[in-house]
């Protein structure tokens, strides 16, 4: 079997490597993996910028919520180096005026001390109502948040806030494209996944039962197999 490209994968908001750590071990099997330190810089532009030069020549891109945003920049920069796309739980519309607002009052928050209530707020729509009960999942996120840090986590909201529009783009897209959605995602609601497999020629759409924001962690195993299917193309 010819081996798959190296695989990038980018994190959310909120979110470390630990997001991913439920899948790797299956994608491991198939692709070295690096997951990209996304908490750097305050512009999709420079974000994606540092990941291009820390990243192999070529090789496979998977975005996962605000990853996706990356993603779609690093198509803008560098096309030429991604070999396959994954687009997960995330969106290619801007930000509206009133996520904006909501943005920079979690930026106020943050700055005043009240990091954990946010990440308290920001778990109810992350996961499936099902789960809103998990422990292991609740302990999860607020482990990522203490990794992301508050200064990383203000960085991300304000990169967030500043992306562009990657809808005019979608049909530039070239690169075999899985867009990976639950079918109960609170935080970006599955039709915006639809939305960019239509503009995307050639992708394909899965929709994950019983799924909110966190594919990893909720389905771990469909979550991983959707992804080795796109990795051996």
């Amino acid at each position: 079997m010819t081996e798959a490209l190296p695989l990038v994968l980018v994190p959310g908001l909120i979110s470390s490597p630990r997001i991913y750590a439920p899948v790797v071990p299956a994608l491991w099997r198939l692709a070295s993996v690096m997951v990209a330190n996304h908490i750097r810089d305050d512009s999709m532009a420079g974000i994606a910028r540092r990941i291009l030069a820390e990243a192999p020549p070529r090789f496979a891109l998977a975005g996962h919520s605000m990853g996706g945003y990356i993603a779609f920049e690093i198509m803008r920069q560098a096309p030429e180096r991604v070999g396959r796309l994954a687009l997960i739980n995330t969106q290619a519309r801007p930000d509206t005026p009133e996520a904006g607002a909501r943005r920079r009052t979690m930026i106020t928050r943050a700055k005043d001390g009240d990091y954990h209530g946010i990440v308290d707020e920001l778990f109810a729509g992350f996961v499936h109502p099902s789960r809103q009960g998990d422990p292991r999942l609740r302990q999860m996120v607020h482990d990522m948040a203490e990794e992301v840090g508050v200064m990383g986590f203000i960085r991300q909201l304000t990169a967030i806030m500043s992306r562009p529009d990657s809808r005019p783009t979608l049909t530039a897209i070239r690169c075999p494209t899985l867009v990976l959605t639950g079918d109960t995602d609170n935080t970006i609601p599955n039709s915006l996944s639809k939305e960019m497999a239509d503009g995307i020629d050639g992708s394909w759409l899965v929709v994950l039962e019983n799924c909110g924001h966190l594919p990893q962690p909720e389905q771990p195993e469909e979550t991983a197999q959707a992804l080795m299917e796109w990795l051996r193309g």
